[in-house]
């Protein structure tokens, strides 16, 4: 029979191989060779199912046998090659010893978890979202002016005419307010983008994190409190800081807050554009027109809203000057946190 003929010549050659195999690699190539599923000996045992149904019990009882043998053999031969020490196996204790390198989070992800630590010791709740938004969630619900120059293409990524990476987590916002009632208490870690100047201090992709509250009564104090607590906090009691006027399609009044730069301690450097501050987030009181979007009477609900740049925090928290380092993957620059 043509099928017990192959299977004598797969248990023959393999027999042979095996006698000239000196290390374990080659006798891993060789098990995968004929063993492995797309191995001469697997193929040959799918065409067991072809033969006269009077032959095949004679065939497989002998396609078993081989197999067993040939498990043997390679169990046999692995055994005989871990035993065998080669002079290159011996140990040479004089020898300095090889370091091993420790894991270790990004420092961006360093960052971001003590941030979200801080907030959620506030009793802020921890939600994300999608990187790809629609223009509604992006824009519409978040009171962004058609013309608005943020839409543009020079600013914002777009993969259709309708999605696009998202420009900031307060998309998120809006998903919150359509599913929960105030009071609601979120903060929001991920990822977003933007088509900007890759230099020292902007790049096309950065973390923010954004934070909003909604409930009766909520006051712009409560909004300043809850950043001073947050940056003397993180960057120490003795941190300065400073609130600034500022607009925000979806947040009426509107602030940006600055630190005094710990890189050049405010002497000024390219990283703080030779002003002394840094800015690390904005914030405001959420616009009513946002809660009309979404349903909430904002004559009878108010909020506030902030968002911080991870990335420009861990540049000032570590005295990083340039934002592209945390991207580049240098073992040299990432192995010093």
């Amino acid at each position: 029979m043509i099928f017990l003929k192959r299977l004598e010549e797969i248990e023959e050659a393999v027999i042979i191989r095996l006698n000239s195999i000196s290390d374990l690699r080659e006798l891993e190539k060789l098990k995968s060779d004929y063993l492995s599923r797309k191995g001469k000996f697997s193929l040959l045992m799918k065409e067991l199912k072809e033969l006269p149904l009077d032959l095949r019990p004679q065939a497989g009882e002998k396609a078993n046998q081989v197999k067993r043998k040939l498990d043997e053999l390679f169990q046999a031969k692995a055994q005989a090659l871990k035993e065998k020490k080669a002079p290159a196996e011996f140990i040479d204790f004089t020898l300095p010893g090889r370091k091993s390198w420790e894991g270790k989070l990004h420092p961006l992800t360093q960052v971001l978890e003590r941030i979200v630590e801080i907030f959620y010791g506030m009793g802020f709740e921890v939600v994300k979202g999608p990187d790809i938004e629609t223009n509604y969630y992006n824009f519409d619900a978040l009171n962004f002016p058609q013309d608005h120059p943020a839409r543009d293409m020079q600013d914002t990524f777009y993969l259709s005419e309708d999605l696009i990476l998202r420009t900031h987590t307060s998309p998120v916002q809006v998903r919150v307010f359509e599913k929960k009632k105030p009071p609601v208490k979120i903060l929001v870690p991920g990822r977003v983008y933007r088509h900007e100047a890759i230099n020292a201090r902007s790049f096309c992709l950065f973390y923010q994190i954004e934070g909003f509250y909604v409930d009766e009564e909520v006051t712009f104090t409560d909004l300043k409190g809850v950043l001073v607590a947050f940056v003397r906090e993180f960057f120490g009691k003795d941190a300065e800081l400073r609130f600034r006027a500022s607009f925000f399609p979806f947040t009426e009044p509107s602030a940006e807050v600055d630190i005094r730069c710990i890189i050049c301690k405010g002497e000024g450097c390219s990283v703080c554009k030779y002003r002394g501050w840094l800015e690390v987030l904005g914030a405001g009181m959420i616009d009513p027109e946002v809660f009309r979007a979404v349903g909430y009477d904002p004559e009878r609900y108010s909020g506030y809203a902030f968002g911080l740049g991870v990335d420009r925090i861990a540049m000032s928290k570590y005295r990083v000057d340039d934002i592209r380092l945390f991207y580049e993957n240098d073992i040299r620059f990432l192995k010093q946190f």
